[in-house]
């Protein structure tokens, strides 16, 4: 029996015993007398013999505790063996590796979750990963990493304004700016408790468990505190790529730092701040800047201290810039390593030049397009006290007691999102501007543009995608004029999962992310009236919204024409095509309580705005503060998302008014999935009927009166 085994084993038997001692003394014994304390000599005995038992358990405490290090260090000692020995090394189950990516700006927020999938995918140990960021991937990359629940993997964020001074001295030519020198800070804004990491480029992809580059730094020697793979390049051999080419000092053909392992206590103890720039300052004189930033000056420093580098095997950063000697130097060699790490560090990226490009970018794409979801797998090897076996399993009961099951846990799920999924921009907007809202799957993707080419002000989307979707909709982004030449447009992805469509958990997400203190609540088949933005912007003002509880109604319309030939310019226009029968208020012939309470009679001769009563299943579009109560989730799909919406506005006292010089106009498109399954199931329809009675009755509850819904005449 292995000694750690013999350990528990003693341990758990010494424990018997002194429950047995004590279960014997215990009970009171009328013939004992008291000592000079009071306590009688039955009870002094027992007290002696609980102190006793609590010095023994201590003791086997700390000797099991000695005993579990030495099997870690066993288990480390074999894999390391079994490495020299042709194996691969790995490092203890339930060791955390730790990971530090400098990742500034929307782009990088988003090609980062390439890598991390890559090594979501291969992973066999608990993860933390250390950020250094700006606010803008702060923000997107906090948001991403708490809805995507991962077990047993921990997300620090650390703000790269506290360092960005210490490295803004240096000129640098490179296209990441001063963020591409922020790794020289890494051992000074990292947690000092914190003794080393592996730090990696936002472009790299791993083909392997990251683990076994973990585990490398069992090999580094007393003085080896930096790991990295030779540069695959001639960039750092004088001459060599033109006949003046002076590249900074390096080691042979200098170092890569797409990958590294730092040892952050050794470098600490050897003041690295002041090493690297004092190395820097110096060569600065001659260099005058850097042209591969931090990559620069670290080949400066190990040239003049090469006993801090652990040269790491070349297959833990295969490089595919345009000059590289990957596939010479590396890949085809004679051994045949397999490649661990694709490191795409060509400005370029995915269209560097290489002739293996295409199966490296396709195991890339791979890892592009995998679903994030499937990433939420349990290490059984370290698994927590929550016993997900029992929980499904108690899922699955619920769901066979209650049809209604699915429909309700839908509405709690917390769906995995990445906001500002491309580049936004905000703007000085006035107090009065509004921000146009609305969700939208794949299928309504064309109706992007048009209301981007109609609304002039800001705009929040958030899109209900599968992750190869996200990437259709990156390449219509990027082929789109319009789309492009507006910064002021918000994307936010919500990623799909389970059976129905979130839809007010998008619209409440793309009203969390406005900009603008007010809101045009509208959905992407609408298109707004011309100039709609700044009268609305007119009518904030001359309504007093900043100060009273007021909502303002859009009146909606709607044609049944997929080519109309013109959009109404005016309001006369509009009341001319709807005289002819060419537009129509919206659902008047399927659903008219939908919006009569709007009371589009009025609204025809009307030139001022008007207050209305909310009446049942009244679901108008409207303006109001971004603060405003959110939408219920439990609402999924088809029936009374927006009507529940009104229904809670209503309650908190709000006044709504119509407004009589802007409108917008349904766009004709083939119906939903959803409304296919509210039509078709009885069972969808009872479970809607369900949630409608349990929201009235909530709001009722909490308002203390009963809801004031009209009928509408």
């Amino acid at each position: 029996m292995s000694g750690w085994r013999v350990v528990v084993v003693v341990c758990l038997w010494l424990v018997g015993v002194l429950i047995l001692t004590l279960h014997k003394y215990d009970g009171s014994s009328v013939g004992d007398k008291s000592n000079w304390m009071g306590f009688t000599d039955r009870e002094a005995r027992l007290a002696q013999r609980v102190r006793e038992g609590e010095d023994q358990v201590q003791w086997l405490k700390l000797q099991l505790s000695r005993s579990q290090d030495k099997v870690v260090q066993g288990l480390r000692k074999n894999s390391v063996a079994r490495a020299g020995a042709g194996c691969e090394a790995v490092p203890p189950p339930c060791e955390v590796v730790h990971v530090a990516i400098v990742c500034a700006g929307t782009e990088a927020s988003r090609t980062v979750v390439t890598l991390l999938k890559s090594i979501l995918f291969y992973r066999r140990n608990p993860l933390q990963f250390h950020f250094i960021s700006d606010k803008q991937a702060r923000k997107i990359l906090t948001h991403l990493t708490s809805t995507w629940k991962i077990p047993q993997v921990k997300f620090r964020f650390y703000n790269a304004e506290d360092v960005v001074d210490d490295v803004s001295w240096i000129p640098n030519k490179h296209y990441s700016g001063v963020y591409g020198l922020l790794k020289l800070t890494l051992p000074k804004i990292l947690p000092k408790t914190l003794e080393k990491v592996i730090i990696l480029d936002t472009d790299v992809t791993f083909a392997t468990d990251i683990g076994k580059l973990w585990i490398l730094f069992e090999n580094f020697d007393n003085s080896q505190a930096l790991g990295l793979v030779e540069n695959q390049s001639d960039w750092y051999i004088p001459g060599k790529l033109w006949k003046n080419h002076r590249p900074w000092p390096a080691l042979g053909r200098g170092l890569n730092t797409g990958v590294i392992l730092m040892d952050l206590s050794k470098l600490r103890k050897q003041s690295w701040s002041q090493t690297w720039r004092t190395v820097a300052e110096n060569d600065l004189v001659t260099q005058l800047s850097t042209s591969l930033a931090d990559q620069d000056v670290l080949n400066a420093v190990l040239r003049r201290q090469a006993d801090l580098l652990y040269p790491l095997p070349c297959q833990w950063n295969v490089q595919m810039s345009d000059n590289s000697l990957s596939d010479t130097l590396c890949y085809h060699s004679k051994h045949g390593e397999p490649v661990n790490v694709i490191h795409f560090n060509s400005p370029k990226k995915l269209n560097s030049v290489n002739k293996h490009i295409n199966f490296f970018k396709n195991l890339h794409l791979t890892f592009l397009q995998y679903d994030g979801n499937l990433l939420r797998r349990e290490l059984y090897s370290c698994r927590t006290a929550k016993d997900g076996d029992t929980q499904a399993y108690e899922e699955d009961l619920a769901s066979a007691v209650d049809p209604c099951h699915n429909f309700r846990s839908s509405g709690n799920i917390l769906y995995r999102s990445h906001i500002y999924f491309l580049p936004y921009c905000t703007k000085n907007y006035s107090s009065t501007e509004v921000t146009l809202v609305a969700q939208l799957s794949l299928d309504r993707i064309l109706m992007v543009e048009q209301i981007v080419d109609h609304w002039k002000g800001p705009i929040s989307f958030a899109l209900y995608l599968t992750d190869p979707e996200s990437q259709n909709f990156l390449e219509y982004y990027e082929n789109s004029a319009l789309l492009k030449s507006r910064c002021d447009v918000g994307y936010h992805v919500v990623y799909k999962e389970g059976d129905f469509y979130p839809v007010n958990f998008l619209r409440n997400l793309a009203l969390d992310q406005a900009t603008t203190d007010y809101v045009f609540l509208s959905d992407v088949d609408f298109l707004p009236s011309l100039d709609m933005a700044r009268s609305i912007q007119t009518s904030i003002i001359n309504l007093d919204l900043d100060n009273l509880n007021r909502v303002l109604v859009v009146p909606a319309f709607e044609t049944q024409r997929y080519k109309s030939s013109h959009f109404p310019a005016t309001k006369a226009e509009l009341v001319k095509r709807l005289d002819l029968g060419e537009i129509f208020t919206f659902r008047y012939h399927d659903w008219p309580a939908g919006h009569a309470g709007t009371n589009f009679v009025k609204w025809r001769s009307s030139t001022t705005p008007y207050s209305i009563k909310v009446t049942k299943d009244f679901e108008p579009y409207i303006v109001g503060k971004k603060s405003m109560v959110r939408y219920d989730t439990r609402f999924l799909g088809f029936g009374w998302n927006k009507v529940s919406h009104i229904l809670a506005l209503d309650a908190d006292g709000y006044e709504f008014v119509v407004l009589p010089d802007v409108f917008i106009i349904h766009q004709p498109h083939s119906p939903s999935m959803e409304i296919g399954r509210y039509r078709t199931s009885k069972v969808y329809r009872d479970c809607l009927q369900k949630l409608k009675d349990e929201f009235t009755d909530e709001l009722e509850q909490k308002t203390g009166k009963k809801l004031r819904i009209e009928t509408k005449d």
